[in-house]
């Protein structure tokens, strides 16, 4: 029997077949960086099938190699592996592409082998669709039917993830549908595929599509099918095409059931990354730090109880809104602080339903509104305000210190500071195209990791070794996160890392 591992960057393939390699077994899951537990329970679902007989086992994938490495096991190059599959099930094939959690490949296999890999940057892969659908509110599932429902489509950035999100917030804000916009994100991964890799090279006669995205996108297909003026084949099995070239490739280690899970039951990371001095030191450091911060705290009334006047406040940002009211003297009655799921309108409008069926002794007087939905949610509800951000920051932070001379805002996607001089704003720095450092940063990691972002927080407080990670954009740091795991790195040393290069790249640039 032969054994195929295929350890990518977010999810682990893995194949088992037989003396006459027809396939026995095959799954498919995302591991959040649990790799030996993820192996392990992909091999106790094999172990009917595997009991006491050999088998030989080698090991591919992103992520794999350290794992080969520790367990002392053949490791196979992915592009040979998916070479390998794809001569023996689908001959005649003459251009393959394949997507991946961050990596595309274009094979063109005519004549001698030439691959077109992406470098650095996530771009254009299934990571920067993943992002694409939390900016969206959407799971990865529910992408594929919303999409057949397009009728049109936007110029997107597909250099990378975040240049895309500034492309794709406004027309949320604007109320594009979604449907349109998931078509315009897929269409932004042909053209990075198709102009990042290809430079040129013609691709034609029979191609193959690979890779997750492609294997569950019908509609990521189709754009490709358009853009290339072809239809590509898509096989059973696509998703395991590594996997089962990892099995099929010579020189594989020979092991069993039992000496297996052995091996990865004593799985360990040597721990070799450069770490950080932990966020606090103990929990007395900790206590201090937050009876710092919990001393600023708006007055407020008891709105249950409040009769009277109430004036509304709404800061549309780029991924949540936040909403409020306040009496006459400026006291807090109430605040609500949500995603907007892409919906900033219907957000606000819940809100203001909400509080006035709830609180109809409470009468709205005026509304003002802020952020990047400013204009649309003041004519939307016809607020008689609207004011910008800068200025909205300035007026709040003088409650607090009436001598400040200086802010600091870290948003959803952007970050600013502002200096203050003689009671004005002096000066403004803004980042512009990236958004690494920002809370969807943030939120973007802490989902990839099977976390929300509040987990994501409460972890990094206890870690002990934060990973240096300098502070790189998203997609760039993808891959230090990815290296950090595999030598050793604990998911609360992840967090807490991230949370420290916010800081160096707010302060830094």
């Amino acid at each position: 029997m032969r054994l195929g591992l295929d350890v990518g960057s977010t999810t682990m393939k893995c194949v088992l077949l037989d003396e006459q390699g027809n396939l026995l077994f095959s799954h498919y899951q995302r591991h959040y960086s649990q790799i030996p537990e993820t192996a392990l329970s992909l091999l106790e679902k094999m172990r009917p099938l595997l009991q006491d007989r050999k088998c030989a086992i080698s090991i591919s994938g992103s992520a794999g190699m350290g794992m080969a490495q520790n367990l002392h096991l053949p490791f196979v190059q992915e592009v040979y592996a998916t070479r390998t599959a794809v001569l023996k099930y689908l001959p005649g094939s003459n251009v393959v592409i394949e997507l991946g959690g961050e990596d595309a490949k274009i094979l063109f296999l005519d004549g001698n082998l030439e691959v077109r890999m992406n470098g650095t940057c996530a771009g254009g892969t299934g990571s920067f669709i993943d992002q694409m659908a939390s900016l969206l509110g959407l799971s990865s599932d529910q992408l594929d039917d919303l999409a057949k429902e397009a009728t049109q489509s936007y110029t997107i950035a597909s250099r990378c993830g975040v240049f895309a999100k500034t492309d794709v917030q406004p027309l949320v804000n604007q109320g594009a549908k979604k449907s349109d916009i998931i078509v315009s994100i897929f269409q932004a991964v042909v053209n990075q595929t198709i102009g990042g890799l290809a430079q040129g090279r013609p691709i034609k006669g029979n191609v193959v599509y690979l890779g997750g995205p492609l294997t569950f996108l019908s509609q990521l297909r189709a754009c490709f099918d358009r853009a290339l003026h072809t239809h590509g084949l898509c096989p059973e099995n696509s998703l395991y095409y590594v996997a089962l070239g990892t099995a099929l490739a010579p020189g594989a280690g020979e092991t069993d059931y039992q000496s297996l899970r052995n091996e990865l039951s004593n799985y360990t990371n040597k721990g070799t990354y450069s770490s950080l001095e932990p966020l606090f030191k103990d929990g007395s450091e900790l206590r201090a730090f937050q009876e710092r911060h919990a001393k600023a705290k708006l007055p407020k009334r008891d709105i249950e109880t409040y009769e009277g006047d109430a004036f509304v406040g709404i800061d549309s940002g780029s991924t949540t809104i936040k909403s409020c009211l306040v009496d006459p003297e400026g006291n807090l009655l109430y605040s609500r602080y949500e995603n907007n799921n892409g919906n900033p309108v219907e957000a606000v409008r819940q809100f203001l339903i909400d509080v006035q069926s709830k609180y109809p002794k409470v009468h709205l007087q005026k509304g003002c509104s802020t952020g990047y939905g400013e204009a649309l949610v003041k004519n939307g509800f016809n607020l008689e305000y609207s004011i910008v951000e800068t200025i909205a920051h300035f007026i709040a932070a003088r409650t607090f210190m009436p001598d400040v001379d200086f802010i600091i805002d870290i948003g959803g996607q952007d970050i600013k500071c502002f200096k203050i001089r003689d009671g004005a704003v002096d000066d403004i720095f803004l980042n512009e195209a990236c958004s690494s450092g920002c809370g969807s940063f943030l939120q973007t990691f802490s989902n990839a990791l099977g976390y929300s972002a509040g987990e994501a927080a409460r972890l990094a407080l206890q870690s002990t070794r934060p990973v240096d990670l300098g502070s790189r954009s998203t997609v760039f740091m993808n891959s230090q996160v990815k290296q950090a795991q595999k030598d050793g790195a604990q998911v609360s040393d992840i967090f807490a890392g991230l949370a420290i290069s916010v800081v160096k790249n707010a302060l830094y640039k």
